[in-house]
């Protein structure tokens, strides 16, 4: 966030046909079709798109608090390292559904609205799992042409569940397009460096200074008592989106999430020098952020999108 600016929470749109005003970060309570259409098109640096995956599921991340309690018995309380007893309490359970009839026609409109608001040196970042990565590959063809396709990244991690009848699933997939073939912004040098995974084949001095990331990422998912967990479901690290704001938006550009959660591009953008718009339409979402991101400013009175049918959120409590 830039020095003296401030996150407007809710949005005044005066009529249906007005463009928002990019002049500060912008936390959008709203459901994102109708946002994207009011935002100016040609303008944002970078697009980063983490849709729900259509898992066929509720997600669900419960937040809990563990104590040390010598004493503590009962539901909650176990012996850790060294027969040091704890307590746990559940503080709450965050979840949303993650199905749909029509994948594919849900995402479409989105994506057709994201390639309109990039800039001609713009990158999109559509971050997926195995289920349909393939089927939204085929999709972004159509919309950006396969000559604007420029990597699929894989983000590996080791963490959860380990079936037993299947290789476990522990990956993601992030599809990176640019807007127009070959004009894109990218900043290799700008992007933190990972050390070599066999340091001895390179020599000492390549080895201390380490290499650039590949097309495939080894990275941690959010660490359960980490300083970024927020217990929102299926919040993303900081490092994963720091590596993309990086490479591909410029410092002082705008970055818009659609679908942004816990505002983890929101954090990585205030850090990194970088503009942004993020839109949800969950309430919850919103504190989440607002927590996260700003939580002493105080809310501007204004009005969600003039939308047949929306939801109104003109203030968040």
């Amino acid at each position: 966030m830039g020095a003296g600016s401030r996150i407007v929470w809710p949005v005044r749109i005066q009529r249906p046909d007005e463009p928002l005003t990019l002049d500060d970060d912008l936390v959008v309570a709203a459901e994102n079709l109708p946002v994207l259409s009011h935002l100016p098109g040609g303008v944002f640096d970078l697009v980063y798109m983490d849709p729900p995956f259509n898992t066929g599921r509720a997600q669900a991340r419960a937040r809990i608090e563990v104590t040390h309690a010598p004493g503590a018995r009962g539901p909650g309380a176990r012996t850790g390292f060294g027969g040091r007893r704890y307590q746990s309490r559940l503080l709450e359970r965050l979840s949303y559904e993650d199905a749909f009839d029509d994948y594919l026609a849900f995402l479409e409109p989105r994506l057709r609205a994201a390639r309109d608001l990039l800039a001609a040196h713009g990158t999109l970042y559509f971050h997926i799992d195995y289920r349909e990565a393939h089927y939204c590959k085929l999709l972004l063809d159509e919309i950006f042409g396969r000559d604007a396709f420029l990597n699929e990244l894989i983000w590996a991690y080791d963490y959860g569940a380990k079936p037993r009848r299947r290789w476990p699933a522990k990956h993601d997939t992030i599809l990176v397009y640019a807007r127009v073939p070959g004009a894109h912004h990218f900043d290799a040098e700008a992007v933190e460096r990972e050390p070599y995974m066999a340091p001895g084949l390179v020599g000492p001095e390549k080895a201390a200074r380490g290499k650039r990331p590949t097309d495939v990422w080894f990275h941690t998912i959010v660490a359960t008592n980490g300083r970024e967990k927020t217990g929102y479901p299926t919040q993303k690290p900081e490092g994963v989106l720091r590596r993309i704001v990086a490479a591909s938006s410029r410092p002082g550009g705008w970055c818009l999430d659609p679908f942004a959660g816990s505002g983890t591009l929101g954090a990585v953008c205030a850090a990194l020098g970088r503009r942004y718009v993020l839109v949800d339409s969950s309430p919850t979402a919103v504190e989440v952020m607002r927590a996260r991101l700003g939580g002493s400013a105080a809310p501007s009175p204004g009005s969600v999108l003039p939308v047949a049918g929306q939801q109104r959120l003109d203030t968040v409590t």
